[in-house]
């Protein structure tokens, strides 16, 4: 009696043991996989910002895949609320200026075109999908593009640009 309980305590300790081992190894494995940074690449800029906006929107997306014509269909749909940061930036490195020392004038003779960037953040309510039309990464990845499109495409109408045109005069007349 005594040799089996002594054979249940060794194989209770080599299991806890083992588990401990495997465990462990797992730990290090995930530190291991979460630590890689890769940089791709660093570049010295001269851009000004002028005009920072936030923007929000809510978003609908529908898509439905038919089978057998329309008498089945799988639809799939998610609203999302968009809150977008946009920046007007102006690249100074490309502004064309002549500089006279005797007069102390600074001429500008080329103003660069206005970069527009538009940051989204998107966060998803109410997600209904089938089990035969699933959300994908390629999905929520045409919800992002589709939803920085429409923010894009309602700048074009407002006055954020031209704002941002005023902008860049004011902070280039600080020079003279």
């Amino acid at each position: 009696m005594r040799k089996i309980l002594f054979g249940i305590i060794i194989t209770l300790l080599l299991l806890l043991f083992y588990q401990y081992w495997t465990d462990r190894k797992e730990e290090q494995k995930a530190i291991l996989q979460g630590s890689v940074l890769i940089q791709e690449q660093l570049a010295n800029v001269g851009k000004l910002i002028v005009t920072e906006g936030h923007f929000s929107e809510v978003f609908t997306y529908q898509d439905q895949r038919s089978v057998f014509g329309e008498y089945l269909t799988f639809d799939k749909k998610a609203l999302a609320v968009v809150e977008a940061e946009v920046q007007v930036v102006y690249d100074l490195s490309s502004l064309e200026y002549e500089l006279d020392a005797a007069q102390k004038r600074l001429r500008i003779q080329y103003v660069p075109k206005a970069e527009l960037k538009i940051f989204p953040e998107v966060t998803y309510y109410d997600v209904e999908q089938s089990v035969f039309n699933p959300f994908t990464g390629a999905d929520y990845n045409k919800i992002q593009q589709q939803a920085k499109k429409s923010i894009e495409a309602k700048l074009q109408g407002s006055d954020l640009q031209k704002n941002a045109q005023n902008r860049l005069l004011s902070e280039l007349s600080k020079f003279y």
